[in-house]
């Protein structure tokens, strides 16, 4: 059985005002500083490690500290929260990310970094786990698939301009001072969010049959189930890759600093277009378009694992890449919302939980063949891993 969807705050004339546009405007640059928060140490892991006296592997193996921290956080907090007003709650979540970026910016080593990690996860895990329930209710029904499209291009957006900015910062003023200008940013983006989100209670709760929007209770939904462990295999392929892509670029393709920098972008431009061409066709159709995201996340790391040493095939690859995985997360997040339209919260968290725990395993996972056996390694079995995802999304059915 289908429930309705959650209630519009505010609602009024069947078009969305320019006040409620702005607060799906503020909702997608929090989840741009906080994917920028979690994915920056990518664009400057070899001179982070150096600074930090460790291996580029250790290295990136903060992403795995931030992905497992939010991974258990982000499904836990709509249960904690209860009557807490959600706005309140982001606004609180962008400061604890602030404090994360800033102890990051003075670590002296791998104790402090795991420490600034952990805090970050924490602040990571609220703000997206929430922005994408709460930004439907923002706006009039008509809209709430493309809210939740602004909302989560934070996502695609941070590869655009948040990793290669912070990467150019890193290059010319040191990777302590592009963690720094992203804490700032959070302080910043917390007032935003009071200012500019009106008062957002807590959805009311059916009762009865339609109660079964608990994590445990929608583990036992098949489709859920399924979707979930689709992205898991999907997104831990990823980043298994994606997390060592500058030692990638360097090693086969033989780029410096600054044409890697370019490349990133070029990554995040396709990433942004895939992410908002990716909501208008899960709309329709969501399962469908997850798979093709999936064969196309494949194709782009078994091309730079073939011919990563062929320039301009890596740049094709790169842009295939970030138009496949920019969309994910938005067709992902549109496929589950649609599963149990009735728990938003709860299923938003999961999902955000089961994607971010993904992201700790890629890196996890990278960083262990990095140092066994190299990149290339790690490029085939993540293409290895894009496939099995395509095979599940092929084949099983509602």
């Amino acid at each position: 059985m289908v429930s309705a969807a959650p209630p519009v705050l505010n609602a009024g004339p069947a078009r969305t005002s320019a006040r409620q546009w702005t607060a799906i405007a503020v909702l997608s640059l929090a989840t741009f500083v906080v994917v920028t928060s979690e994915m920056l140490p990518v664009g400057v892991l070899t001179p982070m490690a150096e600074g930090l006296g460790i291996s580029t592997g250790t290295t990136g193996f903060s992403l795995t500290i931030t992905g497992l921290v939010t991974a258990v956080t982000a499904p836990a907090v709509p249960r904690l929260l209860g009557t807490a007003d959600r706005r309140l709650v982001l606004a609180v979540a962008m400061v604890v990310l602030a404090a994360g970026n800033a102890l990051t910016a003075v670590s002296g080593g791998f104790p402090l970094l795991l420490v600034s990690r952990v805090i970050l996860g924490l602040g990571m895990g609220a703000v997206w786990g929430l922005a994408a329930a709460v930004a439907p209710r923002l706006v009039t029904p008509r809209h709430a698939a493309l809210a939740v499209s602004f909302a989560v291009s934070g996502v695609a957006a941070a590869s655009v301009a948040g990793v290669p900015l912070g990467t150019l910062i890193g290059n010319a003023f040191g990777w302590r001072a592009a963690f720094a200008a992203l804490a700032v940013a959070a302080v910043v983006l917390a007032a935003a969010l009071l200012a500019a989100l009106p008062p957002v209670p807590p959805v009311p709760q059916p009762a009865g049959p339609a109660a079964t929007g608990t994590p445990e209770r929608l583990l036992r939904v098949p489709m859920v189930a399924t979707g979930l462990v689709l992205i898991t295999l999907l997104v831990t392929a990823h980043f298994a890759a994606y997390t060592y892509v500058r030692p990638v670029l360097e090693e086969r393709t033989g780029l410096a600093p600054g044409p890697i920098a370019a490349l990133l972008l070029v990554y995040g431009v396709f990433g942004l277009a895939g992410n908002f061409a990716a909501g208008a066709l899960a709309a329709r159709r969501a399962r469908a378009t997850v798979a093709s995201l999936a064969a196309g996340i494949g194709a782009a790391i078994a091309l730079l694992a073939a011919f990563g040493g062929t320039t301009w095939i890596t740049v094709a690859g790169i842009a295939l890449w970030g138009l496949a995985y920019g969309g994910l997360s938005v067709a992902g997040q549109i496929w589950m919302t649609r599963l149990a339209p009735h728990r938003a919260e709860h299923i938003t968290g999961l999902y955000v939980g089961v994607f971010t725990a993904a992201i700790a395993l890629g890196a996890l996972a990278g960083g262990t063949l990095v140092e066994a056996s190299g990149v290339t390694t790690v490029l085939w079995t993540a293409a290895a891993g894009a496939l099995a995802a395509l095979t599940i999304a092929a084949t099983r059915r509602r």
